[in-house]
C-alpha cells in the first residue's frame, strides 16, 4: 500500500475490524454494479471512495433531467450522456487512480455469466423484476454473493443473497421467477429522493463488509424500510429446497 493510499484510507485503517489487511482486501476486490441510477449512484460512489480494486458499472440508459432529483452521481451538465460514463466520471473525480469500467449495455444471460464470474461481489441496482432474476441466476451459478436493493415511492428493501452458505436462500427462493409482480417504476409511481440514497449506500456497506471479511451479512434476512417514519422491518427468509434456481447447486 502506497503512502498516498495509507493517508487516503486512514479512517478505514484506524478501525480495528478493517485495518491495513482489510483495506488491502477491499483494494483487491472486484465489484459489479448493475444499474447506474438511483441505487447505483450512491453504491458506486461509496465503493469508489472506499478504494474498491475494480468497479464495473453496467447500464444502457442516458442521463435525463428527471434523474437529477435522486441520482447523485449525475450532474446537469451531463444530461444526455450515458449513465455509466457519467457515474465513472463521478467516481474518478473522487479517486482518480481507481480501475472503473463503464459498460453501456443491457446485459443478457450470456453477458451476465461472464461478468459475474469475474466479480467478487455483485450489486443489483436495477429497476425491474426480469433483470433481478437474471442477475440472481448468474450469481447462483457462479457462487458469487449478491447484494440486492429496491426502492419505490417511500418503500425500500435490501438483502444479501449468498448461496455459498448451505442454508442461505437466493433471491428466487423468496421471489419466485414465475410470480412476477406488476412492474412499477419511478416514472409512474414516484420515489422519495433520499430513499435511494439510503438503500444504495447500505448496498455498498454490505458489499464492502463481504469483501473485507468483517461483520455479518444480511443473508437470510430481508430488510424493509418505510421512509415515511424511517421504520425498519426485518423478515427472516429461508432457503426453498424446491427453488428452480438454487436447489440443484452444490452447497458448502
Amino acid at each position: 500500500m502506497t503512502d498516498d493510499e495509507l493517508l487516503r484510507y486512514s479512517r478505514h485503517i484506524l478501525l480495528d475490524e478493517i485495518g491495513i489487511e482489510g483495506q488491502e482486501r477491499i483494494r483487491a476486490a472486484r465489484a459489479l454494479v448493475i444499474g447506474a441510477g438511483g441505487l447505483g449512484s450512491p453504491a458506486a460512489l461509496y465503493l469508489g471512495s472506499a478504494g474498491i480494486g475494480r468497479l464495473v458499472l453496467v447500464d444502457d440508459d442516458v442521463v435525463d433531467l428527471t434523474n437529477l432529483q435522486r441520482q447523485v452521481a449525475h450532474t446537469h451538465d451531463r444530461i444526455g450522456r450515458l449513465k455509466v460514463d457519467s457515474a465513472r466520471a463521478a467516481v474518478l473525480a473522487i479517486a482518480p487512480a481507481l480501475d472503473v469500467v463503464a459498460l453501456a449495455q443491457r446485459v443478457d444471460a450470456a453477458a451476465l455469466a461472464g461478468l459475474v464470474a469475474e466479480a467478487d461481489v455483485v450489486l443489483d441496482c436495477s429497476d425491474n423484476f426480469a433483470t433481478r432474476q437474471a442477475v440472481n441466476a448468474a450469481c447462483v451459478a457462479a457462487g458469487v454473493p449478491l447484494v440486492a436493493g429496491a426502492a419505490i415511492a417511500f418503500d425500500g428493501q435490501l438483502s444479501t443473497w449468498d448461496t455459498r452458505a448451505a442454508d442461505a436462500p437466493c433471491y428466487a427462493c423468496v421471489f419466485p421467477p414465475a410470480s412476477a409482480p406488476p412492474e412499477v417504476r419511478c416514472a409512474t409511481m414516484g420515489v422519495f429522493a433520499p430513499l435511494v440514497g439510503i438503500i444504495g449506500t447500505m448496498q455498498a456497506a454490505e458489499a464492502l463488509k463481504l469483501v473485507a471479511g468483517i461483520g455479518s451479512s444480511l443473508a437470510g434476512r430481508l430488510q424493509m424500510l418505510d421512509a415515511r417514519d424511517l421504520s425498519w422491518t426485518t423478515i427472516r427468509v429461508a432457503r426453498d429446497p424446491a427453488c428452480p434456481v438454487c436447489a440443484a447447486r452444490p452447497r458448502a
